[in-house]
C-alpha cells in the first residue's frame, strides 16, 4: 500500500485535471489510470462558481481524494490565503503548495515555499510542497513540518523527464523514509518508470496525459509504467557497468570444432 499522511492508497499515480479536451475525456482518463488522487486548482475550478460547481460534481462522482493546489501563486500570503480557501471549499486539509519564483521556467521560490509551508503546517495542513531537487531545500521543508515532498524532474510542462539523475538519487538516498513524489516534467511513461525504479513513492503528472492524442490510452500506459517501475525497484536492479560481462558463463563450456 501507498501511504500519504494518515491515508493509504493502492495506486501510486496522481493525476491532474487541467487541459483535457473535454470533461468526459478527463473523467475517462482518470478512471483508466486507476488513480485515487487528483489535483485541482482553486483558481480555475472554484466550486462556488457555476462552472466550478459542475466540475466539482464530476470529481466527487469519481470518489477520489482531492489534492487542491495553489498554482499561480507568487507570494507567501497569496499561497496561504489560497490554501485556506481551498480547505473550506474542498473540505480537506491537504494542499499541494506552489510558490512560483520565476515565470520563465515556473521554478519554485525556495524561500517563500519554506515560509508558506511553515505557516500552513502550523495551521493544521498536510502540505505537499512542489519544490526543486535541491537537498537543502527539501531538508528545510521537512524541518518546518512537511511529511511529503514533491520534487520536480524538470520544469512544468516541458516533458523532459528527470534532468538531474544524480540529484534524484541523492534525494532518495538521503531522505530514505520520506515519501517522494516526482512532480513536473514527466513527458512519457518511461520517465515515470525511471522515477519508480529509483525508489520514488509516486508520480504526479498532467500535461503528458491531458495533451496526448489519446488521453485515456496514455493514462493507462502511465499506470502500467509506474507499476512496472515499482516492481523493478523491489526486485533489485543490476548495477550499471562500463565493461561487458557475458550472460552465459564460458568456464567449463565445451567448444565444438568442425573438421575442415
Amino acid at each position: 500500500m501507498f501511504k500519504l499522511g494518515e491515508k493509504s492508497f493502492h495506486s501510486r499515480l496522481l493525476l491532474g485535471t487541467a487541459l483535457y479536451p473535454s470533461p468526459q475525456i478527463m473523467m475517462d482518463a482518470i478512471q483508466a489510470s486507476g488513480t485515487q488522487i487528483v489535483t485541482v486548482s482553486l483558481r480555475r475550478q472554484a466550486p462556488q462558481q457555476a462552472g466550478g460547481q459542475k466540475f466539482w460534481d464530476l470529481i466527487r462522482s469519481l470518489k477520489v481524494e482531492v489534492l487542491p493546489n495553489t498554482a499561480g501563486c507568487h507570494s507567501v500570503q497569496e499561497a496561504v490565503t489560497t490554501a485556506q480557501m481551498a480547505r473550506d471549499l474542498f473540505e480537506t486539509n491537504w494542499v499541494k503548495l506552489e510558490v512560483i519564483g520565476d515565470e520563465y521556467n515556473l521554478q519554485p521560490d525556495p524561500f517563500g515555499l519554506v515560509e508558506a509551508a511553515r505557516t500552513l503546517v502550523q495551521q493544521g495542513f498536510e502540505v505537499f510542497p512542489y519544490c526543486t531537487d535541491d537537498l537543502v531545500v527539501c531538508q528545510r521543508l521537512l524541518g518546518v513540518g512537511c511529511r511529503i515532498l514533491m520534487p520536480w524532474g524538470s520544469p512544468i510542462g516541458t516533458g523532459l523527464g528527470i534532468l538531474n539523475l544524480y540529484q534524484a538519487r541523492v534525494l532518495r538516498e538521503r531522505l530514505e523514509n520520506v515519501p517522494l513524489i516526482l512532480d513536473a516534467g514527466v513527458g512519457k511513461p518511461s520517465h515515470a518508470a525511471q522515477a519508480m525504479e529509483l525508489g520514488y513513492d509516486g508520480v504526479l503528472l498532467n500535461t503528458a496525459v491531458a495533451q496526448s492524442q489519446d488521453p485515456v490510452a496514455m493514462a493507462r500506459a502511465f499506470a502500467m509504467a509506474i507499476d512496472a517501475g515499482r516492481v523493478a525497484h523491489q526486485a533489485g536492479l543490476i548495477p550499471a557497468r562500463d565493461l561487458a560481462k557475458p550472460s552465459t558463463p564460458v568456464t567449463g563450456t565445451p567448444f565444438w570444432h568442425q573438421k575442415a
